[in-house]
């Protein structure tokens, strides 16, 4: 009987960055399982794969989830490295990340994720987190992973900006072949 070749699909690499308790963690076991945790153990890092269909295209994402402590930077950074997509939730950590990659073109989209909360309870207003999404060129987006709003839109949003990137950086014009008769 013969194997059955795998299909290589497109892989889209994502990376959560951002503060301690932010909801990282809770976004992307909300994204990968459908399933909100209440409490956990704070998350040294993690990293999930899952088939999706982007736009009626099968492909696949990978997700890397960072501690947001402080003694986990360093290797954050490493890893992202790896990465094309990125996730927000703090200012600093955009300016870190474009220099560690000393790339300003890498896909970004700021999530105000705990959308569930009251206005009370927020660290950032709307207002201040739509500005600073303006002011990075980046799209804003608030999620709940406790009620599930927004999540599939994030991450689908993210998946298309990493696919615009690779395409626009692939060569437009094919190379020509050249050969030589002796």
């Amino acid at each position: 009987m013969p194997k059955k070749v795998k299909q290589d699909l497109p892989l889209h690499k994502v990376i959560m960055v951002g503060s301690g308790g932010v909801g990282k963690s809770a976004l992307t076991l909300q994204y990968m399982y459908g399933d909100f945790v209440e409490e956990y153990d704070p998350t040294k890092a993690d990293s999930y794969r899952k088939k999706v269909t982007l736009d009626g295209q099968d492909c696949q994402i990978d997700i890397l989830d960072t501690a947001g402590q402080e003694e986990y930077a360093a290797v954050s950074f490493f890893i992202m490295r790896e990465h094309v997509g990125r996730y927000l939730r703090r200012g600093d950590f955009r300016e870190q990340i474009s220099r560690v990659l000393d790339d300003d073109s890498v896909p970004f989209i700021l999530v105000g994720n705990k959308a569930d909360l009251a206005n009370s309870h927020r660290k950032v207003t709307k207002e201040e987190a739509t500005a600073k999404a303006a002011e990075w060129g980046c799209p804003y987006i608030e999620t709940s992973a406790k009620t599930r709003l927004n999540v599939d839109e994030v991450y689908t949003e993210l998946m298309r900006k990493i696919r615009a990137r690779k395409e626009s950086q692939e060569n437009p014009r094919p190379v020509r072949n050249r050969c030589v008769c002796l």
